[in-house]
């Protein structure tokens, strides 16, 4: 299967490579912006660089829907996985556009509500998946598998 890994950079690419174990296997390509953190991606992993956008950035959000449209239909992924932040809403709209099936893992610190872009993404995923099962009583299409890291 070939995996498009969406994730922003510090905590939410940490998320992503805790998921090396299921990853791993698979064809993948990453998309996040450039930091010290994701920079050494580059020499194992094909990679595409996209604008910083952070949740409430609106217009970064569609740039990078444009962006994410070209990357999708020249990558041809079966499964968009994102860990967040603000990079998951654009790359999941358009995932969706496409027939992609798309699954958002939020954050370890949100305990009890989603995030903004979970909110934004939560009737659009195809699977949400939360790191504490009190989540689960607020939000009930959302599953609780444990803990990603």
């Amino acid at each position: 299967m070939k995996i498009l890994l969406v994730c922003n950079p510090g905590g939410h690419f940490a998320t992503m490579q805790s998921l090396r174990k299921f990853w791993v296997a698979h064809q993948r390509e990453w998309v996040t912006y450039e930091r010290f953190d994701t920079l050494q991606l580059q020499e194992k992993e094909r990679v595409h660089w996209v604008i910083k956008q952070e949740a409430r950035e609106f217009w970064r959000a569609f740039a990078n829907f444009g962006r994410a449209l070209a990357i999708l239909r020249q990558s041809r992924p079966e499964l968009i996985v994102s860990t967040g932040a603000g990079l998951a809403v654009p790359f999941v709209l358009a995932g969706k556009l496409l027939g992609i099936k798309t699954v958002f893992i939020e954050s370890i610190s949100r305990a009890e509500d989603l995030s903004l872009s979970g909110k934004l993404i939560y009737n659009l995923v195809d699977e949400l998946y939360v790191q504490w099962p009190e989540c689960t009583v607020r939000y009930p299409r959302a599953r609780y598998m444990g803990v990603a890291i």
